[in-house]
């Protein structure tokens, strides 16, 4: 890799053109150019990639199957939302020694402590500025270089700092003395103040001052003791320290900017939940439209969208499926440009990755618009790829009374379609063999109705055996009204409702569709209208207890950084368990009225932004630096939405201090997410977004914690940080 190849660069079956490719000498940077371009090059960070397809796995490389044999290709993955790079080697033996060294170098990454990844960071900043690689950078590169990094800094103060750390003496600064510059210019006095607070002499903090500091402020009331025996054997860098059991500045700055220290509580990464009640008992992560990779009306749709979402703990996929050519099913968004797959690609691309994040059930959300003769064949793909994993029985061939758990359904693909007759028929053996069963497009949340610009009419459709045979716990029903439900609705009955619909039920009647989630599972997905595959707020949904909040995976923002924040606790699993007084039948809770629960318990939560760290620019121009201000957002029942901001940081991205306090009274914290979002100021326009971290306020951990920042794709920034207090208290 270190020498260089050139590779075919695939993006189509006529876009194919030979690339030079070739791992630059830090091990962490590809750069790649183009034959005929000359000095066109580009780059891309070991860092960007998530992971290594080998052979046919891509649309694009299927397309050209009969061209290149699989043991040429291979597929790069990134992170984010960035489009995929396909390659196609010399040789099987070329393709290979990519394969593999890009997997070594993915790991190495992955293995990194917090000091390596902060040295690389710096590292790949100084090559960025020393223009002339020499290896060494004189007082302009830097003052160049403290623009790059979003710093506005006084030119005395930076000269100060750039003599000190230049020990050489030579007017510049080469490796490591930049290391040195960058620990000064980065000194942080508000952690410095926490450490002398415990400290007794100023300079270590002994092992009691440690259990003090974290008695007293991180409010860990366990095991004190050996939690702090713990954090100076895996954080302290000096062995002298750590042969007196204590802890020096740098180890007290290691601990807090990592996993520990941050404001997830690591208790919580794990599955931690009851995973043995029945399905309608948990928020299911779920995704709308999987097939798509951009907007509605046009976008291309391709097998990625599947591969991307389950990959994220994605545990209800959508396909939407109509009659192909040569009697082979189709997946698109009907009655638009978007592009089409074939049925039984997206079912191979669900069995290969249903389960490599997760082990808890997939639902398929089948919409069906196709010929009995179709479907006939979308039954036999389902049997033959899927196999055992696809749920064909009930989990002990008896006639079921509720629905089975997460933990019984371990490994198996449930099919949510239309199905003649119910459950209890086929125990008697009541359904007949010909295709008698009718069903219309208004049984279902086929999305068809007032919110869909695409309206179609009510046609009558015929539904073979063979498919309705597939659907076991999960037959899709038109939804009439809460009080049919209770009389008449059976437990594996699923309705589904668009947003619109969604909402004004839980205006009318709040509680009685809390009650209705107790019993069945629920379905919500964005109206017809929003053609850019926008994103309601999911939250108002999982108020109501629904529990396939179905939202728009491809699209970045508000309501996704919701879904990652709600989905991320609980072992990233794709599902979380609903909070006891939304799955109790005899209890009644109204999300409009609190207070009313019999154990309300409000809190008030008091968050002071101390300080960031390192925040990315947002505006690509060179000399523009961030004013960033910090928007704290409450998430939860209507009583509880709220925002409040910090003051706006003039002309400093790279250590702002702000010291604000923010105060929140949260009325069902059982509920409530909490969305940090840093921007920068702008009196003339609209804020740019610069990072944000979502999590539920049952996973903070209180006391002085590092918020590490994600970009608006939902990836990591590092070292991108913020520095905050936190408390949580009884209102009184």
């Amino acid at each position: 890799m270190l020498v260089g190849t050139v590779m075919r660069k695939i993006k189509s079956r006529t876009w194919k053109k030979p690339r030079y490719f070739r791992l630059q000498d830090d091990c962490m940077t590809i750069w790649y150019q183009s034959k005929k371009a000359g000095n066109i090059h580009s780059t891309f960070s070991v860092n960007d990639v998530e992971a290594v397809r080998e052979g046919h796995q891509s649309e694009v490389l299927l397309s050209i199957a009969d061209e290149f044999p699989p043991d040429r290709c291979f597929t790069l993955v990134f992170r984010g939302r960035r489009g995929n790079l396909d390659l196609v080697a010399e040789s099987a033996e070329e393709a290979q020694s990519w394969i593999r060294g890009m997997r070594k170098l993915i790991e190495n990454v992955e293995n990194m402590g917090e000091r390596e990844k902060l040295d690389q960071w710096i590292g790949d900043w100084f090559k960025k500025a020393d223009k002339n690689n020499d290896g060494r950078m004189n007082f302009k590169e830097v003052q160049d270089l403290l623009k790059m990094m979003n710093v506005d800094m006084n030119e005395q103060h930076a000269h100060r700092l750039f003599t000190m750390a230049d020990k050489s003496q030579s007017g510049t600064l080469e490796d490591d003395e930049f290391v040195i510059f960058y620990k000064m210019l980065t000194q942080r006095e508000d952690i410095l103040r926490v450490f002398q607070e415990y400290s007794a002499d100023g300079q270590k903090l002994s092992q009691s001052d440690l259990e003090d500091f974290l008695r007293e402020e991180q409010l860990e009331g366990d095991d004190v003791q050996l939690h702090a025996k713990q954090l100076i054997e895996c954080y302290e860098p000096s062995d002298t320290a750590k042969l007196l059991n204590a802890m020096t500045f740098d180890g007290f700055l290691m601990y807090l900017g990592s996993a520990e220290g941050s404001i997830f509580n690591p208790r919580r990464r794990v599955v931690f939940q009851d995973m043995t009640q029945p399905l309608c008992h948990y928020f299911i992560s779920s995704s709308h439209n999987t097939y798509l990779m951009e907007d509605q009306l046009r976008g291309q749709s391709s097998v990625e969208g599947y591969i991307r979402a389950l990959n994220r703990s994605c545990r209800c996929v959508e396909v939407d499926c109509w009659d192909g050519a040569n009697g082979e099913p189709i997946v698109y968004h009907g009655h638009t440009f978007t592009s089409k797959i074939l049925f039984k690609d997206v079912v191979s691309a669900v069995s290969n990755y249903a389960f490599k994040v997760s082990e808890y059930p997939v639902i398929l959300s089948i919409e069906n618009h196709c010929s009995v003769e179709q479907q006939r064949v979308m039954a036999q793909h389902l049997n033959h790829i899927l196999g055992d994993k696809l749920l064909k029985s009930t989990l002990d061939g008896k006639a079921p009374i509720r629905l089975p758990s997460p933990e019984d359904l371990k490994g198996k693909i449930l099919v949510k379609a239309k199905k003649n007759g119910g459950l209890e028929q086929s125990f008697n053996g009541m359904v007949e063999d010909s295709l008698t069963g009718e069903f219309s497009d208004e049984d279902d949340g086929a999305e068809i109705d007032e919110d869909n610009p695409h309206r179609e009419s009510r046609s009558k459709q015929h539904l073979s055996k063979e498919l309705s045979d597939c659907v076991v716990y999960c037959k899709s029903v038109h939804f009439t009204s809460f009080k049919h439900s209770r009389i008449h609705s059976k437990f594996y009955e699923v309705a589904s409702f668009t947003e619109s619909k969604a909402r004004k039920h839980l205006r009318d009647a709040g509680a009685e569709f809390v009650h209705h989630n107790s019993r069945q599972l629920s379905r919500v997905y964005p109206s017809g209208f929003r053609t850019d595959s926008s994103n309601f707020n999911p939250q108002e949904m999982w108020n109501a207890g629904c529990q396939t909040v179905a939202l728009n995976f491809q699209t970045a923002g508000e309501g996704m950084d919701l879904n990652d924040g709600l989905f991320s606790q609980n072992g990233y699993c794709g599902y979380v368990l609903k909070p006891s007084f939304m799955r109790e039948t005899e209890k009644r809770f109204d999300p409009e009225m609190p207070q009313k629960r019999d154990d309300y318990h409000p809190v008030v939560l008091t968050i002071q932004v101390i300080s960031g760290q390192q925040l990315p620019k947002v505006n690509i121009k060179e000399d523009s630096i961030v004013d960033p201000l910090v928007r704290v957002e409450i998430h939860g029942v209507p009583m509880d939405q709220a925002k409040q901001e910090t003051r706006y940081i003039e002309n400093n991205g790279f250590n702002p201090m702000w010291n604000d306090t923010l105060h929140f009274t949260i009325h069902t914290p059982e509920l409530a997410m909490v969305r940090f979002v840093v921007e920068d100021y702008d009196k003339t326009s609209k804020n740019d977004f610069v990072g944000q971290y979502t999590l539920p306020l049952s996973c903070m951990q209180q006391g002085y914690r590092h918020i590490h920042l994600l970009s608006k794709d939902g990836t990591s920034i590092p070292p991108s940080s913020l520095f905050v207090h936190l408390r949580i208290t009884d209102l009184e």
